[in-house]
C-alpha cells in the first residue's frame, strides 16, 4: 500500500479522528481521496507580508476539518462546491500562478489532502516560490511530518485555547490540545524571515478571529502568544466576524457582529501584552464583503484576480 493510499484508508489526519476509508465514504471534512478545488487566483487581501506586490497565489480547496458555524467560505468548506482534479491539473494551476507573478503559493484549507500533497508538493517547490500552509491549525503533528519540510510559511488560525468555547462553537473540545503543540512546532521549524520589502519568505503568521461575547477567550490567546511566540512569529487579529446563516447552520452563533467597544478592548489587550509586531483588521460590520464562489471572481475586483474557477476552468 503506497503512502497516499494508506493516509486515506483509515483517516486520522486531524484531531477528529473519523477513521473512515475515504476511498469509500466522506469524512467529517466532506472530502474524498481526490483533490477538490473551488478557485485559484491572485489574492491581494491577505496580510501585507503574504500579499507583497504581486499578490498571493491562492488556491481554495473544498472541504474543512473544523466546520465553524459562521464560516464565510461555507459554500466550499461545508457544501462541497468545487471540482475534483487530477494531480497533473493541480500542477498546471500552480505553474500558471507563478507565471502571473504570484509572491507565493497559498494553500487554503489543504488539511484534508495531506497524503496527496506530500507527494506532489516536492514538484511544486521546483517552481521557486514560497509555499504557504493556510489552515485552521488542527492537523495532527504526526500527519504533518511529511508536510513540515515542504512548507515555507505557516498561516494557521488559533481559534481558542478554552475547551468550553471549542466545544460550544466548534463541537470539538480537544481543539486547544491539538492546536497548541502544532503551532509551537511550526514556529520551531520555520524561524521568521522577511525580505528587504517586508515580504515573508519563511515563518509563522498566526491568525485569531475575535468572537463577539468571548473576549476572555481572546485575552487567553494573546497572553499565550506573548509568552510563547512573541519575537518568533507574527500575529494577525481578525475582527471580521460575520454571522452566516446556511441550511447546515440555520442559526448563526454568535448572531451579531463585534461591537466597537469590544474592538477597543482587544486593541487595549494588545498594548497590555506589548504585542505590536503584527496586524489587526479595521472594525467593520456588514456582510457585503462575503465571497460568493458561484462567481468567477468571488471577491471584490480590487482584492483578487481570478485564474481558475471550478465551473469554468482557466479564465
Amino acid at each position: 500500500m503506497d503512502r497516499k493510499k494508506e493516509g486515506y484508508r483509515f483517516c486520522t489526519l486531524c484531531g477528529r479522528d473519523c477513521c473512515v476509508d475515504r476511498y469509500r465514504t466522506l469524512g467529517y471534512c466532506k472530502s474524498s481521496d481526490k483533490l477538490k478545488l473551488a478557485w485559484a487566483g491572485l489574492h491581494f487581501g491577505e496580510e501585507p507580508p503574504i500579499t507583497g506586490k504581486g499578490g498571493s497565489g491562492t488556491v481554495f480547496f473544498t472541504g474543512c476539518t473544523l466546520g465553524c458555524p459562521f464560516c464565510q467560505n461555507f459554500q466550499i468548506s461545508r457544501q462541497g462546491m468545487g471540482r475534483e482534479l487530477e494531480d497533473a491539473d493541480f500542477l498546471k494551476i500552480v505553474r500558471a500562478l507563478r507565471e502571473r507573478g504570484a509572491e507565493n503559493l497559498n494553500l487554503v484549507t489543504p488539511s484534508p489532502y495531506i497524503p496527496t500533497l506530500v507527494e506532489i508538493l516536492p514538484l511544486v517547490r521546483d517552481e521557486g516560490f514560497p509555499l504557504v500552509w493556510n489552515s485552521s491549525g488542527q492537523e495532527m503533528k504526526e500527519a504533518m511530518k511529511g508536510i513540515f519540510p515542504l512548507i515555507d510559511i505557516f498561516l494557521p488560525d488559533l481559534k481558542t485555547l478554552d475547551k468550553r468555547v471549542a466545544k460550544e462553537y466548534y463541537h470539538y473540545k480537544n481543539y486547544p490540545s491539538v492546536a497548541e503543540p502544532l503551532l509551537l512546532e511550526m514556529a520551531d521549524r520555520k524561524p521568521l524571515v522577511l525580505d528587504e520589502r517586508g515580504v515573508m519568505k519563511q515563518g509563522l503568521l498566526l491568525r485569531h478571529l475575535v468572537l463577539p461575547g468571548e473576549l476572555e477567550s481572546t485575552a487567553e490567546v494573546l497572553k499565550w502568544f506573548a509568552k510563547n511566540l512573541k519575537g518568533r512569529a507574527m500575529l494577525s487579529i481578525m475582527s471580521q466576524y460575520t454571522p452566516v446563516v446556511t441550511p447546515d447552520y440555520p442559526e448563526a452563533h454568535p448572531d451579531r457582529f463585534l461591537s466597537g467597544d469590544e474592538y477597543d478592548q482587544v486593541v487595549e489587550m494588545l498594548y497590555e501584552n506589548d504585542l505590536d509586531d503584527g496586524f489587526i483588521q479595521d472594525w467593520v460590520t456588514g456582510s457585503d464583503w462575503l465571497p460568493d464562489f458561484n462567481r468567477i471572481n468571488p471577491f471584490s475586483s480590487d482584492l483578487s484576480s481570478p485564474l481558475w474557477h471550478w465551473k469554468d476552468g482557466f479564465v
